[in-house]
């Protein structure tokens, strides 16, 4: 049993149920129960949040984020990466597998998830390797692994290699109604690269990652999906040919998903003349044309979902030579900021458009509770504050990773509160954070 919280004066935006107006919002028991509530519903003592002149919104899932305990705890841990996903206003987020043992067992799945319960505050939700030791040679146990409480099946950020592999993933995922997720990536076209394969990369004599490494695993994985009938999703994507072809399978009506991250949507290579290892995050930040393209296709609907694209590495990591440091970033906690300052801010898009890539969709895509305040509905919501600037100090990241391609930039909007199942699990207020 959670205390009654009442929300008041806020603007409430919930596209699921298309509702975007100033309402008050009654939280009961963890569950939404009413929006404009009747005064004499309102249990007495329920704690009262002033939300005036903010957005109150379905917290936000994110469809991929590296924890990576155990075997890597000094680039973040479950209860980092946790606290991280609250300042961020994220209230649900899948696991990757990129951990020490992978999550490719009923036991490395309770590992996650007892942990995740520890922490106590976003909701994990684990995702199960799709080969045995992500080596894209055999099938992981997906029964069991579905069993154990596993959501979808993934080597990412490793891509599946293997064609025949992927095909009877997504035929056998099938029977438990759960998607495949893959980072397209052709190994041979992109091993040793190290920034966008462009002008950039050739004046600075370093190695690129093609984009034809990431069109033709995404030609390839949708080709198996239509094939299969599976669900696959895509992502992250940063391409052009990616965009195209995600466009032209779901206007032929193959229920296939994308996603990018929100760092594709504003930095582009020219960022890595620096040589600093802050900007090799993966996928590579493209060159300018990719990036109005991706833009486009978020505004559009053509990709469905931002994801955070968190991939922490220690700072020792990182302050490795630019050709020898990891890819990597933390990116939870700017997510939303980032959005709204090269999407909202200059006209792209909408606040309910926003909240539907970072929410709606995403929880649509992964089949899991939350993306909507419908009555009856737990109670996972976020309070933004539209009005609030911000400058990014890693420093004062709640995650371990200190590392940020923003790093020193002024970004609008700010997470105010993050309520997870009618508990306030985060308040910026005097939160060093932000």
């Amino acid at each position: 049993m959670t205390a009654p919280i009442l929300i008041t004066g806020g603007r409430i935006i919930d596209p699921a149920n298309q509702t975007d107006r100033v309402a008050d919002l009654l939280i009961v028991d963890g569950q939404i129960s009413a929006i404009d509530p009747a005064k004499e519903s309102i249990p007495d003592g329920a704690e009262k949040i002033d939300a005036s002149g903010k957005i109150v919104s379905p917290g936000f899932v994110d469809l991929g984020v590296e924890l990576r305990e155990p075997g890597f705890n000094e680039d973040e841990t479950i209860a980092t990466g946790s606290a991280a996903a609250l300042a961020g206003g994220f209230t649900s987020i899948l696991c990757c597998s990129s951990t020490m043992p992978c999550i490719d067992s009923p036991g490395a799945v309770e590992f996650v998830r007892q942990k995740a319960v520890q922490a106590d505050g976003v909701r994990v939700h684990v995702i199960g390797c799709l080969s045995k030791n992500r080596d894209c040679e055999q099938l992981a146990e997906f029964g069991l692994l579905h069993e154990a409480g596993a959501i979808a099946y993934s080597d990412a950020p490793r891509p599946i290699t293997n064609d025949a592999l992927l095909k009877r993933a997504l035929e056998y995922a099938r029977m438990f109604n759960l998607p495949i997720i893959n980072r397209p990536n052709v190994m041979s076209l992109s091993e040793g690269g190290v920034m966008h394969d462009g002008q950039v990369a050739l004046v600075l004599g370093l190695k690129g990652l093609p984009t034809e490494a990431e069109d033709l695993a995404v030609a390839r994985d949708v080709r198996i999906a239509e094939a299969t009938s599976g669900r696959l999703h895509i992502g992250p994507i940063s391409t052009m040919g990616a965009v195209d072809l995600v466009r032209r399978v779901k206007d032929r009506g193959i229920p296939i998903t994308a996603s990018v991250c929100p760092h594709n949507l504003c930095l582009d290579d020219s960022n890595l003349r620096s040589f600093d290892s802050r900007f090799k995050v993966h996928p590579p930040l493209r060159s300018p044309g990719h990036i109005s393209t991706l833009k486009a296709a978020v505004a559009d609907g053509t990709i469905d979902a931002i994801q955070s694209g968190h991939m922490p590495r220690a700072r020792e990591k990182k302050m490795d030579d630019l050709d020898a440091s990891p890819f990597g970033l933390a990116s939870l906690e700017t997510t939303l900021s980032t959005l709204v300052t090269y999407m909202v801010v200059p006209g792209l898009m909408d606040w309910s458009a926003v909240i539907d890539r970072l929410s709606t969709a995403p929880a649509r895509i992964a089949g899991v509770g939350g993306g909507c305040l419908s009555v009856g509905y737990p109670a996972d919501v976020t309070i933004i504050d539209p009005d609030a600037k911000w400058t990014v100090n890693p420093l004062k990241f709640k995650s371990r990773c200190v590392s940020t391609p923003l790093d020193g930039l002024t970004l609008d909007a700010v997470v105010d509160s993050t309520i997870v199942g009618g508990r306030v699990r985060y308040q910026r207020g005097d939160d060093s954070a932000k």
